[in-house]
């Protein structure tokens, strides 16, 4: 599955009504741990089928970020039946974040 990305409008529609569970990476275009971020987001979403990967803009969305209280990015929120049910801030590895989709 592709990586998609999400603004305020999509945000309930994907995330929130989703029947599987969502990681939505809450990033900017200017934050370098973002950057290093980004490709192993896309990997992950090409690799996994029972969780939906997402990506946010914190620049363009930012009323989502401060609903779910992020205050550094990157943050990966782990959503379940429309609820956050886990939370890892700053960049990981590859393996870090698969043993976080399975919390």
């Amino acid at each position: 599955m592709a990586v998609i990305h999400l603004n305020a409008e999509s945000f309930e529609k994907e995330v929130l009504q989703s029947d599987i569970p969502v990681l939505v990476d809450f990033w900017a275009p200017w934050c370098g741990p973002c950057k290093m971020l980004g490709p192993i987001i896309e990997e992950i979403a090409e690799s996994v089928d029972h969780v939906k990967i997402c990506k946010l803009n914190t620049d363009e969305a930012d009323q989502i970020a401060i609903r779910y209280r992020v205050m550094s990015i990157p943050t990966l929120i782990l959503f379940k039946n429309g609820q956050p049910v886990a939370t890892s801030i700053g960049l990981k590895s590859k393996s870090e974040i698969l043993q976080f989709l399975n919390s």
